[in-house]
């Protein structure tokens, strides 16, 4: 076993044994919640968000703390975790500074292609002294991408997360390379892909923009488009649009694996 394991940036962590009743965890990501439950750690949750809502039966008795942009600082104080997970896309920094006062752990992911989640099964797994469990949702993951077609039918693509204004994810991001496992290239903004307002951009159709793709996906998060909204959309842009699984294609974690799979599904469409 190494002697640390490094997170998102850089940060190294020493392995603990959550069988010590001093361990105490909130997560601030939905998919890592997911995660966590799913490598046999529920019972050091202590706190999570509203939107982490999977799995729904374990999860309902852990206290809420808030959003994952407006975090509630003095719940958490008074959970006293030892452990605070997080992430680059989905926390804002200067709460997590905040949190850092008091919070002896900070533990920052940052998937950012599929194959990521094998280091973030890892590392989870190695901190918190599960690591054949992490092993296990390695191997389901190899399983789940090597079902992947071989034979790709390219597709030029425009992810819709929202609406009014209406914005999408640039090609630097985790759902992006996702779609490319099956040839779908998304859209390419023209900016350079750094901050989060550049990898989530705002965008007002044109009628370069719908020559340029092949297809419309809506996501079903974080907005919520609807089948009515594809109906609406393909009348106004004489263009194939499509109901996309915003969990299957967006989260991370163990949620990747059946994510994988949901690919094949697209694939065939």
């Amino acid at each position: 076993m190494p002697l640390f394991f490094t997170d998102a940036i850089g940060q190294q962590h020493l392995p603990c044994r959550p069988a010590d009743d001093a361990v105490r965890i909130v997560s601030l990501v939905p998919s890592i919640t997911e995660l966590l439950c799913d490598l046999g750690l529920a019972k050091y949750l202590v706190g999570r968000t509203g939107f982490c809502i999977h799995p729904a039966a374990i999860i309902k008795n852990i206290p809420k703390v808030g959003g994952t942009k407006d975090v509630n600082i003095e719940k958490i104080r008074r959970l006293a975790p030892t452990h605070l997970i997080v992430n680059i896309d989905e926390n804002e920094k200067p709460t997590v500074d905040q949190l850092a006062g008091f919070v002896p752990h900070i533990v920052v992911t940052h998937p950012n292609t599929p194959r990521d989640n094998l280091d973030l099964y890892r590392m989870l797994g190695g901190i918190f002294g599960v690591d054949a469990a992490a092993e296990l949702l390695c191997s389901e993951f190899e399983l789940a991408y090597n079902e992947l077609p071989e034979h790709k039918h390219p597709q030029r693509v425009l992810y819709c997360i929202w609406k009014d204004p209406w914005m999408t994810v640039s090609q630097d991001t985790y759902i992006a390379n996702m779609l490319a496992l099956i040839g779908w290239q998304q859209w390419r903004t023209g900016k350079p892909e750094q901050t989060p307002s550049q990898r989530y951009p705002s965008f007002a159709w044109s009628d370069e923009l719908v020559h340029s793709i092949d297809r419309v996906l809506l996501s079903s998060e974080p907005y919520r488009f609807t089948e009515a909204h594809v109906d609406a959309l393909e009348r106004q842009l004489g263009k194939p649009v499509q109901l996309v699984d915003g969990e299957m294609l967006s989260w991370y974690g163990s949620r990747a694996i059946q994510g994988l799979r949901y690919l094949n599904t697209l694939e065939r469409t």
